[in-house]
């Protein structure tokens, strides 16, 4: 039996989405498609890889040893590609990046714009999530480059791509000191321990308790939109508001207490092999002009 380059993609990507309609879009296919293809490869196989169950896919033993075989081929296949690349004058392959969400969400599509603009032939592939499985990304070659919020421990090489600041935002206005007794919701949105750590910090350092009142909402979109909506108060990156109008939001900056403005920084880390890849020094190239 030998897996082709479709098969072992589709393992790939099934294995990481666990949900039959999100593979599809990865890969293009609709989702029958998908399925069917799945099904000729358990046939070719002679053994179940995943179990379809309400709450999504579960990968079975057998699909579990085909994953390790193929995650193996995909590495093998990339690294030849790149190679390859080398090789060539024209600026190809693909340029695979670890993103903070709220960096790919805000600050990275104008960036790719530019980009594959600039370097149509070039094939981009983005995975976001937690400060820590970036940097696990990162540490094991799955990616190229990597963009965290916060300063990280890293040795490879390390660039400053801007510094954020945060603005404590409300459609009402108030004294910042007034904040220690209001009785509407602070609302907050899931991130990491760093930059909660940095806010939770920053309250207890001038109001010496914790919120009267919380709300926790997973994105910072929806963060966003209750605080537009008048549900309360929120601490935001000033990258998260520059569609919002001034007369629809009161931004107030925040000072520690030496009274130097709250930033947050974000980092672009790399190892120094891959700037010997083309479209990853053209990447850093054009975000270095952006700076």
């Amino acid at each position: 039996m030998i897996l082709q380059i479709d098969d072992i993609r589709l393992m790939i990507t099934l294995a990481e989405e666990k949900n039959m309609r999100k593979a599809a879009e990865r890969l293009f296919v609709s989702q029958p498609a998908l399925s069917q293809r799945l099904q000729n490869l358990e046939k070719q196989i002679g053994s179940e890889l995943f179990i379809r169950s309400q709450k999504g896919l579960i990968i079975t033993a057998s699909g579990e040893i085909i994953l390790n075989y193929a995650k193996k081929m995909e590495d093998t296949y990339q690294g030849m590609l790149e190679q390859l690349q080398i090789l060539n004058s024209d600026i190809s392959g693909t340029l695979k990046i670890a993103v903070s969400s709220v960096v790919a969400q805000y600050w990275l599509p104008p960036v790719l714009k530019q980009y594959v603009s600039q370097f149509p032939d070039v094939q981009v592939s983005i995975f976001t999530g937690w400060s820590s499985e970036i940097t696990n990304r990162l540490y094991e070659n799955e990616v190229h480059l990597a963009i965290l919020r916060g300063n990280q421990n890293w040795f490879g090489e390390k660039e400053l791509l801007f510094s954020d600041e945060l603005l404590l935002v409300d459609t009402r206005k108030h004294d910042l000191a007034d904040y220690k007794e209001i009785q509407r919701p602070f609302i907050q949105f899931k991130s990491n321990s760093n930059y909660y750590q940095l806010i939770q910090s920053w309250w207890y350092e001038h109001f010496n308790s914790l919120p009267k009142h919380e709300i926790v909402v997973d994105q910072i979109e929806t963060c966003k939109q209750f605080v537009l909506n008048g549900l309360g108060f929120a601490i935001l990156p000033s990258s998260a508001l520059h569609d919002v109008r001034e007369d629809n939001l009161i931004k107030t900056p925040l000072y520690s207490k030496e009274q130097a403005r709250l930033y947050r920084d974000t980092y672009l880390l790399y190892n120094r092999d891959a700037m010997k890849l083309k479209q990853v020094e053209g990447f850093i190239k054009s975000i270095r002009k952006k700076k």
